[in-house]
């Protein structure tokens, strides 16, 4: 199948059912705070923001999706902390920011404070790895101070840390040295984190250029293969390219693409894990942000030929018959797909 294009024109609407309950914390209490996934942070009395983080840059990992997911039903300020890298050690993996996470913020409404690992412990299981990284707290406060008297949009605050990316990465690098030394543990090469941040801050035509290149390459890994959240049945995996109207490409791997006439189903498939009933709760709410992603979409199109896109949420389980707790989320699932307008298909069949 050829590459599905499609644009987001009008912006983003949809509303959440399915976010948690998020617990609050003062504004002294960041540390304690940044222990939850979600949560509301009350910096004064006037003042309350939805605050998620991620663990790192990457997108596939820890459900940073999930994250977002569950701060999205807020009316306030809503904030997102993402490190501009995040290096496990030698034995472990090394990501970078990429621009398409901080455009697709942007897009949803979200602010973005672009931070760094300031400290860490040796892993106990690995030589050649660290964990139990920490933000810089302190760093992270003085960005929450300035975003609270901010009256603009997610999308130029966002712009404006673009801006911080040099700064933010050359403490990110001394950070890892520093903890490198201290805990005797080798990390991957500070020559090359030099220059790829240095490489970022050149422009930020380079620094697009050069995140839709990964993200393309991603892109492409993961059409080729299966993971064990999903379980294709039919169909099959398409390359999904979404243009919006802020200028940022978005590159994501449709699960499983059916046509049937002139209507293109876009699946986003979630399988359970052993005996489980349904997916993770964090595997549905992943699927649920696409779903807000999908449900947006114009001028869907596979080469020149266009189609009414119909996006789909299909879970599938080992277990045929659902106990009453799941059958209560599935009908709350019901609900959002209801009032979001997206399909809902559980074992095979839709039952929206």
């Amino acid at each position: 199948m050829n590459n599905i294009t499609a644009k987001i024109i009008k912006g983003i609407a949809y509303k959440p059912l399915r976010g948690k309950n998020l617990n609050s914390y003062k504004f002294n209490s960041l540390s304690t705070a940044l222990k939850d996934a979600t949560f509301f942070l009350d910096i004064n009395q006037h003042d309350k923001l939805a605050v998620s983080w991620w663990v790192s840059a990457k997108r596939t990992r820890s459900y940073p999706y999930a994250r977002i997911y569950d701060s999205l039903g807020f009316t306030g300020k809503k904030l997102t902390i993402i490190p501009i890298m995040k290096d496990e050690g030698v034995d472990g993996d090394r990501d970078f920011l990429q621009w398409d996470t901080i455009s697709l913020m942007s897009l949803l409404g979200v602010y973005v404070i672009i931070s760094y690992y300031k400290d860490a412990e040796k892993s106990k299981r690995y030589k050649g790895k660290i964990s139990k990284q920490k933000f810089d707290e302190k760093q992270i406060k003085r960005e929450i101070n300035k975003l609270v008297k901010y009256q603009s949009d997610p999308l130029h605050w966002n712009l404006e840390q673009i801006n911080k990316i040099n700064l933010v990465g050359k403490k990110a690098i001394i950070s890892y040295k520093r903890i490198s030394t201290t805990l005797g543990v080798k990390m991957h090469s500070f020559v090359l984190a030099e220059k790829r941040i240095s490489e970022l801050m050149k422009n930020k035509k380079i620094f697009l250029t050069n995140s839709r290149l990964l993200a393309q390459e991603a892109q492409k890994r993961e059409s080729g293969f299966i993971h064990r959240s999903e379980n294709i049945i039919n169909g099959k995996k398409a390359e999904l390219t979404i243009s919006n109207y802020l200028g940022g490409y978005y590159y994501f791997t449709v699960d499983e693409a059916r046509i049937k006439s002139d209507r293109l189903y876009l699946v986003e498939a979630k399988n359970t894990e052993g005996q489980n009933e349904l997916p993770s709760i964090n595997d549905i709410k992943d699927g649920l942000l696409k779903m807000l992603l999908f449900i947006n979409l114009e001028k869907v199109k596979i080469g020149k030929k266009s189609y009414k896109s119909i996006p789909v949420l299909k879970l599938t389980s080992n277990n045929a018959k659902l106990t009453d707790k799941s059958q209560k989320l599935v009908i709350l699932l019901k609900k959002e797909a209801i009032e979001n307008n997206f399909k809902l298909e559980i074992n095979g069949k839709f039952i929206v």
